[in-house]
């Protein structure tokens, strides 16, 4: 499921998203919505492997300058966090945790489009598509 969450982008916008519910900590820089924890589930029964978890990530690149990235990870890499949500496995790299520190993850189905969204309140201005930041 190798996720460029930035494809398809953009249009800037200046608005930063509401996320007033979730603190992120060092230990847990993110949190998962239950639609989230569903969809990663479906995810990797469908297309990744028994036992595969979700790797975070923010990586430069897209319209605003940094791009999330979500791809099936195996295990852990050196420094990595392993959260679990659910049973899920989620790995967090420590220099992506410093950009995703109080992030929600969450996954949205409608007329909009359908895909996860990241209510990151570091992000100072956002891609018009919620998958890019600066």
């Amino acid at each position: 499921m190798s996720h460029d969450a930035a494809s398809g982008c953009c249009g800037g916008s200046n608005s930063k998203p509401n996320n007033d519910s979730f603190t992120g900590s060092d230990e847990k820089p993110i949190e998962l919505t239950a639609s989230a924890i569903e969809a990663i589930k479906n995810a990797i029964k469908e297309e990744g492997q028994p036992g595969d978890g979700l790797r975070v990530s923010v990586v430069g690149g897209g319209c605003s300058g940094y791009q999330y990235n979500l791809d099936f990870e195996k295990e852990a890499r050196m420094g990595d966090l392993a959260l679990d949500f659910g049973g899920v496995t989620i790995y967090v790299d420590p220099v992506s945790a410093g950009y995703l520190k109080g992030t929600v993850v969450d996954f949205i189905s409608g007329l909009q489009g359908t895909g996860f969204k990241f209510n990151n309140p570091n992000a100072k201005r956002t891609c018009g598509c919620g998958s890019s930041f600066s």
